[in-house]
């Protein structure tokens, strides 16, 4: 699957890319180069064991094992004090990131009930797109019976664009279902 995204890539997308945006170089059509996704979890502070089920969950998403993030400073308002497990992450890259695109765009997005495209307005100005999800089921490694709780998380799409348009039109030529 993500040989042939990633083939696709560069016998189809690259030369739209390079025509639509008259770019003199292939080095100047914009590329992924990087996929984050990050779950925060909170209820970590009043249950250690919280968040091995986390780690779990976003190892099967992922297909590598996730970072553990801590707290950077103590708010007494949430109970919360430095240094403490507070949320995980993953950065994908190669073979993998397109691994993981291919699932989100083509199985897990579709399977989001009343689901038509997702928001084009996430662009941050740079090129790169943050899409939340709300909850780690729609990923088809996540058997229901499984989970101890529904836990949201954040994808980041890092691309090499230097517009939002640029970004905009590789994401839909690589097949990501925007809301019409």
């Amino acid at each position: 699957m993500a040989a042939r995204m990633k083939e696709r890539f560069l016998n189809e997308i690259t030369p739209a890319l390079m025509q639509k945006f008259s770019y003199k170089s292939v080095m100047q059509v914009p590329k992924i180069e990087k996929v984050v996704i990050n779950m925060g979890v909170g209820e970590a502070v009043s249950n250690s064991k919280i968040m091995d089920f986390a780690v779990g969950d976003m190892q099967k998403i992922a297909g590598q094992k996730p970072v553990v993030t801590r707290s950077k400073k103590s708010i007494a308002g949430f109970r919360l004090r430095e240094n403490l497990p507070i949320g995980v992450k993953v950065t994908l890259r190669g073979e993998r990131m397109y691994f993981f695109l291919d699932k989100l765009f083509n199985i897990s997005l579709p399977r989001v009930r009343d689901f038509h495209g997702v928001s084009t307005k996430s662009f941050d100005g740079r090129g790169n797109y943050t899409l939340g999800l709300k909850e780690q089921l729609l990923f088809p490694e996540i058997e229901y019976d499984q989970i101890d709780k529904i836990r949201g998380m954040d994808v980041v799409i890092v691309t090499t664009a230097q517009s939002d348009e640029e970004a905009r039109e590789l994401l839909t030529q690589l097949g990501m279902p925007f809301a019409k």
